[in-house]
């Protein structure tokens, strides 16, 4: 049956739906690209592997001086709340926002964070040996470092990369409020590195990739282990469907005692650590990223 070639749908007022849809086409799309875990993957490797090469040689240029200088010389009065700030990145800031996700009952964004927070911190200490870049006090003139000195190499910022990677990860699962709250902390924590003379802008951007890179290459991993999944997988999940809670209730706890393992292997680290220290006053201390 041939459809009649004046078969319209009814009309909208002044045509304000198409143009509607044109106007939050864009926006979308533009969203939906950046959810892809392979372009988020292509774009952290290409802004690390730039800003690792312009961070080479011991060069600071006078456009990343210049904003180190505007940050590092805000006032003291802003070291505290900065000092909170900065915790978020830290290498407990993983477990921490896990458990939060355990506590919310989405185990999946537990694993996530916890994989994609830790593989961050540890892959940060392997870039660092490997780009040799000093902290702002060696490279800046008239640096000011708040706190505690920070040990070791500058590039890049494990703490920006840590925010980085724990906020890519919670952004689909928040709200609006939630989503705003979380784009504002994050810049924020690389913000306080720089403002307490840590780091300098290039290892703050160079951190940030990391972390958006890591957490795109778990997500790549969760979602090929969904699909080639084993076929009992999919009984498993059948009866799961008959008996709902009890199956929550064993999930969640399998996702405790990972989240349990890990807060005790990252106080091993931190005591082993604060060890070494102690009998070689050498090595980096864990909060410094």
């Amino acid at each position: 049956m041939k459809r009649p070639p004046d078969c319209r749908c009814p009309a909208s007022p002044a045509g304000t739906a198409p143009a509607r849809q044109a106007r939050t086409g864009q926006p979308r799309s533009a969203l939906r690209v950046l959810g892809d875990p392979r372009v988020r993957l292509g774009l952290g490797a290409v802004v690390m592997l730039l800003t690792a090469a312009a961070a080479q040689g011991n060069h600071v240029g006078r456009g990343e001086a210049r904003a180190f200088r505007v940050i590092n010389g805000l006032p003291d009065s802003i070291y505290r709340p900065a000092w909170v700030i900065m915790q978020m990145g830290a290498l407990g800031a993983a477990p921490a926002a896990a458990g939060v996700a355990l506590l919310a009952h989405d185990g999946e964004l537990a694993r996530r964070m916890l994989a994609g927070g830790g593989s961050t911190w540890a892959l940060s200490k392997l870039v660092k040996r490997l780009v040799r870049r000093p902290r702002p006090a060696t490279l800046v003139t008239g640096a000011r470092c708040r706190g505690r000195d920070a040990a070791g190499l500058g590039y890049l910022s494990g703490h920006a990369g840590v925010a980085a990677a724990l906020g890519a990860a919670a952004l689909p699962r928040l709200g609006p409020a939630g989503r705003a709250v979380a784009v504002t902390i994050v810049p924020m924590v690389g913000l306080s590195r720089v403002y307490v003379g840590a780091h300098l802008p290039l290892d703050i951007a160079g951190g940030a990739a990391l972390g958006i890179a890591v957490e795109a290459a778990v997500a790549l991993l969760q979602q090929t282990g969904q699909v080639y999944a084993p076929a009992t997988a999919g009984r498993s999940q059948r009866r799961c469907s008959q008996s709902p809670c009890s199956c929550s209730r064993r999930h969640s706890t399998a996702v405790g005692e990972i989240w349990v393992a890990c807060m005790r292997a990252a106080l091993r680290c931190l005591a082993r650590s604060t060890r070494m220290h102690r009998s070689t006053s050498l090595g980096d201390r864990p909060a410094n990223g």
